[in-house]
């Protein structure tokens, strides 16, 4: 599949975060809500005077409620208006936006970016207290409260067994004509200052409630109401487990996507395009 930029365009970068409370998710709707992608679709238009509207392509799309950090998203523009604005374009940006998106860079990408198939990891982090007082009220938006202590160690011996290139259908939402198999390259649990635990969680990619999914049944372990093995056994089932909790997305923030070298751009774009299966006819789930 080519992915070339149209002659006359020029394909541009951009480096942004959001606070996701308030938003509809990344992808524009068809019942109008409030979205990322809408907003700062409309606010590019507005600040180059354009008649049309150009579509942005993202990294990682994000649920209602989920925030970033680190997001990576693409337009193609035209040379002409990318020319004219590219000097202020960040700043009337900024001065047009709200206050709960931010874009922090503009430039444009070399040959062969795409924001969403030249990446070769995203990472996530979720925020968990099990603090008995709760959340403290400053990052009430960004962490959630679980009102049982936990256990750091057993969830992090649980998610060791989850590492690695799987068919994670049993913690996904299937979508039509989409595979489930992902590579897991960091899962892992840290305490942070203030009583927060945070997950760190890396993949290639990642498929719908994934992330949400996984934690939940990290959680799970954490407060003793399943073995620390259990993950791994649901993992192993391949099928959606009623007993998987997808926690809520306000703990959840995309805060890095990573990219391979210019030179590689392309041919990583081409490759992620590629269906996967497992070794030995694993398959995947369509």
């Amino acid at each position: 599949m080519s992915d070339d930029v149209q002659p006359g365009f020029v394909r541009v970068r951009l480096d942004l975060s959001y606070d996701g409370r308030d938003f509809s998710g990344w992808a524009k709707q068809a019942r109008g809500q409030r979205t990322v992608q809408g907003e700062i679709e409309d606010a590019l238009r507005t600040v180059t005077r354009s008649k049309e509207t150009y579509e942005l392509t993202v990294a990682g799309r994000t649920d209602a409620g989920v925030h970033a950090r680190g997001q990576v998203a693409h337009v193609d523009l035209p040379v002409e208006l990318w020319q004219e604005h590219r000097e202020k374009l960040l700043r009337r940006l900024a001065g047009r936006l709200s206050h709960d998106v931010r874009i922090w860079r503009v430039a444009e990408a070399p040959s062969g970016f795409n924001a969403r198939f030249s990446a070769i990891w995203r990472r996530y982090a979720y925020r968990v207290t099990d603090n008995p007082g709760g959340v403290d009220p400053l990052l009430r938006g960004h962490v959630l409260w679980h009102d049982w202590p936990l256990d750091m160690d057993a969830m992090n011996e649980a998610a060791a067994a989850l590492i690695g290139e799987h068919d994670f259908a049993a913690y996904c939402k299937k979508r039509e004509g989409a595979t489930t198999i992902r590579t897991l390259q960091e899962l892992r649990w840290e305490r942070r200052p203030g009583g927060i635990l945070e997950a760190t969680v890396k993949a290639d990619a990642f498929c719908h409630n994934m992330v949400r999914s996984l934690v939940g049944a990290l959680l799970f372990v954490g407060d003793g109401h399943r073995p620390a093995d259990w993950p791994g056994k649901v993992l192993a089932a391949g099928v959606r487990d009623s007993a998987v909790h997808v926690v809520r997305p306000h703990g959840l923030t995309l805060e890095e996507v990573g990219y391979p070298a210019d030179e590689l751009l392309a041919a990583r774009n081409r490759e992620a395009r590629n269906k996967r299966s497992l070794p030995g006819g694993g398959g995947g789930c369509c």
